[in-house]
């Protein structure tokens, strides 16, 4: 949405339409409050509202977050997604890092191969913040998300939302809200709290195809299954379950971790593996335009594209048959902590290391892929030396795989296609169509390989 389109972001904010939360937010001059669009409060004089694409920008600004709308449980996504590649990238590479401030940011910009003052100009060109102002944006809200939805104590969600000191943590409250954290809690947590599950929301736009998501979901034995119309999963640091509430148009989230501060790259991980940032409205109508899509969009309205859990399992899943998935497993994942342990959950996904250590001489499916067996060894062993490989970079993904040993540019391609997870990752777009379909490749190619499986 054109954000310079005052009169348009007020009527939509008159409205509280549903179809704009999330892709901007309004400052209210006469409150210094910025909310969500679909905020029940009275709707504010067009001369007091300022409009902005992101929770980060409004901060900065100096407005403070709505009590009544709570932006942190505005669906994700945001204005600068299609945007920016680099900001998009750097995003992704933010929510998996530390609660760190400079030395990430530089780490980041290295990465992606930009200066830190480009990195800076592009954040403020697309998200209209700096890289810090979206970092401590997002540690208020993860925080206040946990002040709302769980009753852990105050100093666990100051760890879990990375404040270096519940002294911090009090003091930028105060300063944010007039009160301390305490007071923002209006109710007691979960049950579940109790028994040491965290469960959490996450809110997506519908429509939404949970089903069709569930089904496309990988499953590795001991270690990922869906199962009652839930997902669940092991992880370094504990497991994971995820399930939908259709009524309000969220995603459950349930988290046994061992590490707390480890919560906001969790819940980084499902909101990409869910796809909850995507648009489906305007997917869907675009994607609708093309006359071999419409039947098929109008079947499946709000097919997400699942993401990948983690870069090195995608290409593990990639690289290998289902057949060889036990037997890999069996050889080098490591065992889950019985504390840990859900139903039909009770080992690790392979990890770098491990794969590279292990014997896989005559592993079951791979009799006629010995190239197959090479190139994930050769892999393994270039993410365990370097285990930003699989993450964005400057160069691309297949470009930086073909060069490892035993490889090849044809299984690079493969891999990078799997670890891909921007919705327009192509794989095999028909040439007539690919740039009708662009920046939604990947939905459009779903659409038609589920089309294929029914057929």
């Amino acid at each position: 949405m054109d954000l310079t389109d005052r009169l348009s972001c007020h009527r939509a904010v008159q409205a509280r339409d549903a179809r704009f939360d999330g892709r901007f937010f309004v400052g209210v001059t006469s409150t210094g409050i910025y909310c969500r669009p679909i905020c029940p409060a009275r709707t504010p004089k067009l001369e007091n509202c300022r409009f902005y694409p992101s929770a980060a920008a409004a901060q900065q600004a100096g407005f403070r977050p709505c009590l009544r709308c709570r932006p942190e449980s505005a669906p994700g996504g945001g204005a600068w997604r299609g945007s920016s590649d680099t900001v998009a990238c750097a995003l992704a590479l933010l929510a998996e890092c530390d609660q760190q401030e400079e030395p990430v940011l530089a780490a980041v910009a290295a990465r992606l191969d930009v200066s830190l003052r480009q990195l800076r100009r592009l954040f403020q060109q697309h998200l209209g913040a700096s890289p810090v102002a979206v970092l401590q944006t997002r540690r208020i809200l993860v925080a206040k998300q946990l002040i709302h939805e769980t009753s852990l104590p105050m100093t666990a969600v100051a760890m879990a939302a990375g404040f270096g000191s519940i002294r911090r943590f009090n003091e930028t409250f105060q300063a944010m809200y007039g009160r301390p954290p305490s007071a923002l809690r209006r109710r007691a947590g979960s049950a579940a709290d109790s028994a040491g599950e965290i469960v959490l929301r996450l809110r997506y736009r519908p429509p939404y195809d949970w089903p069709a998501l569930l089904a496309a979901l990988p499953v590795l034995p001991g270690v990922a299954l869906a199962i009652d119309g839930e997902y669940r999963r092991t992880v370094r640091v504990g497991t994971v379950r995820v399930w939908q509430e259709p009524a309000r148009h969220n995603l459950h989230v349930g988290l046994r971790l061992d590490d707390i501060r480890r919560l906001p790259d969790m819940l980084a991980r499902v909101a990409r593996t869910f796809d909850t940032a995507a648009d489906s409205a305007v997917i869907d109508a675009h994607l609708a335009a093309d006359p071999l899509l419409a039947p098929l969009v109008t079947a499946r309205p709000g097919l997400r594209v699942p993401g990948p859990w983690e870069p090195f399992e995608a290409a593990v899943l990639a690289l290998l048959p289902p057949a060889a998935l036990p037997d890999l497993l069996a050889r080098c994942a490591d065992p889950l902590l019985p504390a840990l342990h859900l139903p039909g959950l009770t080992r690790l996904s392979p990890s770098p290391a491990g794969v590279a250590a292990a014997d896989l001489a005559g592993l079951a499916g791979l009799a006629d892929h010995a190239d197959r067996l090479q190139a994930l060894q050769s892999l393994a062993r270039a993410v365990e030396r370097d285990p930003a490989l699989l993450q964005p970079g400057s160069a691309p993904l297949a470009a930086r795989l073909a060069a490892l040993p035993g490889m090849g540019t044809s299984l690079a391609q493969h891999i990078a296609a799997a670890i891909g997870s921007d919705g327009d990752t192509d794989t095999g777009t028909p040439p007539d169509r690919g740039e009708a379909w662009q920046p939604w490749r990947a939905y459009a190619q779903h659409h038609l390989s589920l089309t294929k499986e029914i057929a």
